[in-house]
């Protein structure tokens, strides 16, 4: 194998929502760490369920569950971009008690470079110091790519995320927040309206999942509870339409796995990696569109460009509202602009319905037994908050598979 005097990875096609069709070439480029990890062990035992209300305090019976979502956060570097973002989510807090989000759903790479433990108080900490909810997390190949060999794959992620007692961290210092005993580094929430199945997805590019832990997620799709809607969340995505690192024809093939197998539709696919925000639909069987979302604009400072025809409209405009000025950390509500233009990979049927790379952000969702509601917030280099940049609402009922086995 051989390399070229400046060679550097391939530009994704415009309009495409995957990097490859066909088999995986092997990257020239990889660094030697960037390869599978082994898995650490588990904490608990099989399935490796954990319950919400072991952390949060829930009414069973309540009309409807609100959490926020993003990955992608670490703000190595440039910290002003994640500390804007966790601003606007602490201003959420303020919001009537039936609107303020229970939690705080991370779609991975908590900490860059290399999930290091010492790094945890100024990339996640200091920048949550006033954010009350807990924390659930899945680990990021960031959090698993080891800084060299003395230091184990995903050993700061599993510092917070996985310790048998929960503790304040001494690493947290003056920003104290308890640590978490989830039981694995793939792990199911229960929730009194939703199952959200967390995949770990490794540190090779465009993901890697062992048979065991396919395995695992065929089965959390078969048993799911049939009353409440199926979420799944995985660090890399299946469909992105970026110039970087573009979606991945691994992920699909082990969400399609799972669906033929189980014969169970999620309702949702939540995933980061990916620097900016996508809203793809595709259609599954039959009937609505599953949304498959990419919100890795968490707060890493270097954004991941659209890969798009030029003049394609994929972000609308959000031009500021007379009575409504822009001012620093001030919220504005979205006041309309162009409806974007829908953009169709024609090889795996992905449809682009939103995208933003130019903000970062990131999601707010509310579920009740009928639908799910989803609100995208874009925060810009400057602090400036845009509420409901992106709205959306899907089934929350049960969707199963009907037809042929399906193909992503």
């Amino acid at each position: 194998m051989s390399f070229r005097q400046g060679e550097t990875n391939p530009r994704r096609g415009n309009g495409k929502s995957q990097a490859f069709t066909g088999p995986q070439p092997i990257s020239k480029l990889t660094h030697r760490t960037q390869r599978f990890q082994p898995l650490p062990a588990a904490l608990g035992e099989p399935p490796y369920h954990y319950d919400l209300t072991t952390a949060v305090d829930v009414d069973k019976g309540a009309d409807s569950l609100t959490f926020h979502v993003v990955g992608d956060t670490g703000g190595v570097k440039v910290s002003d971009r994640q500390f804007n973002v966790a601003a606007a989510m602490k201003q959420d807090l303020t919001l009537p008690a039936a609107q303020v989000p229970k939690f705080f759903y991370h779609l991975g790479d908590v900490v860059y470079f290399n999930g290091e433990q010492d790094q945890y108080f100024e990339q996640f900490y200091e920048p949550y110091d006033h954010y009350t909810p807990p924390i659930f997390a899945i680990p990021g190949n960031h959090d698993g790519d080891p800084l060299d060999d003395d230091h184990p794959s995903l050993q700061g992620w599993i510092a917070y995320f996985m310790t048998e007692k929960p503790h304040v961290d001494p690493e947290s210092k003056d920003a104290p927040r308890v640590t978490l005993s989830l039981p694995n580094v793939y792990w199911t929430l229960i929730t009194p309206l939703a199952t959200i199945v967390g995949m770990y997805t490794n540190v090779p590019e465009h993901g890697s999942v062992d048979s065991v832990q396919q395995q695992w997620l065929t089965n959390e799709f078969a048993t799911a509870a049939k009353d409440k809607s199926l979420l799944v969340a995985l660090h890399h995505p299946v469909y992105s339409f970026d110039t970087f690192h573009s979606g991945s024809p691994n992920m699909a093939d082990v969400l399609q796995q799972a669906i033929n197998d189980s014969k169970r539709i999620p309702n949702l696919v939540l995933t980061g990696h990916v620097h900016n925000y996508q809203r793809i639909h595709r259609i599954i069987d039959k009937g609505e569109p599953v949304p498959f979302l990419v919100a890795g604009n968490g707060g890493y400072h270097n954004l991941h460009h659209l890969a798009v025809d030029k003049g394609t409209n994929t972000t609308p405009a959000h031009p500021t509202h007379p009575k409504h000025p822009a001012v620093k950390h001030g919220r504005k509500k979205h006041v309309g602009g162009a409806k974007p233009a829908v953009l169709t990979d024609t090889d795996t049927k992905a449809e682009l319905q939103y995208g933003d790379d130019k903000n970062w952000g990131y999601l707010t969702l509310t579920i009740d037994k009928e639908h799910i509601h989803g609100s995208y917030t874009s925060v810009d280099k400057d602090g400036n908050v845009t509420t409901d940049a992106d709205t959306f609402t899907t089934s929350a009922t049960e969707r199963t598979l009907t037809g042929d086995p399906v193909s992503l």
